[in-house]
């Protein structure tokens, strides 16, 4: 075994499975409690929501499907579960709180799919698999917050589910670089493609016309 943990990798882990023919994108909790800084879960992400941003106008320019995460609570959380009792500032969540809504800049579209969640994934306890299924969805492009907590965890059951997933590098974020490019490194060699802004949305604009 080399030292080099890149080429370690890339002997065993180095397989691109590609985009798919059919995909969606997915927009992972871009709340607006990772952009108050008041908030414990801040994490100055600007940057990730303006990569998404830009790849949901690419989305809609290609006529692909587009879904929008939220993550809401009761008051006290009684339907988060041992997630809402473990990670305590998942009180910002609670309903009718500021830091629950969508950052700003993100308003759902009339043609988005808005998919409500109380766990990690975007597919636990959710109906998105069945939609996406129906929908004739065979590959996933994801991006979102947190890298590595909500991104993961829907990155590993999209792939569980058959989804051919990418995960966007630009258009997700986490509080501090390390846990962001760890779990970019683990899902690149194990469960996806981490791929470009640059890249993805030269492929969306591949699929202008396709889809009408």
């Amino acid at each position: 075994m080399t030292d080099d943990l890149a080429e370690n990798y890339k002997r065993a882990y180095s397989n691109k499975v590609g985009f798919g023919r059919k995909p969606a994108l997915v927009l992972i909790d871009f709340a607006h409690a990772y952009f108050d800084k008041g908030c414990d879960l801040y994490a100055g992400v600007e940057d990730a929501l303006a990569s998404a941003l830009r790849l949901r106008e690419a989305a809609h320019e290609a006529g692909i499907p587009v879904v929008l995460t939220e993550v809401r609570y009761q008051p006290g959380g009684i339907n988060g579960g041992r997630f809402f009792e473990k990670a305590k500032p998942l009180k910002a969540f609670v309903v009718g709180e500021r830091t629950a809504e969508f950052a700003d800049g993100l308003v759902p579209r009339p043609d988005e799919i808005v998919v409500t969640k109380q766990y990690p994934s975007a597919f636990f306890g959710t109906s998105l698999a069945s939609t996406l299924t129906a929908a004739g969805i065979d590959s996933l492009i994801l991006t979102g917050l947190t890298t590595s907590g909500c991104v993961r965890a829907s990155c590993i059951d999209s792939m569980s589910y058959g989804f051919r997933t990418s995960v966007v590098r630009e258009a997700c974020g986490d509080r501090h670089p390390a846990p962001h490019e760890a779990n970019l490194f683990d899902m690149n060699a194990k469960y996806a493609d981490v791929v470009s802004e640059a890249e993805t949305i030269a492929f969306l604009q591949s699929l202008r016309g396709r889809n009408d």
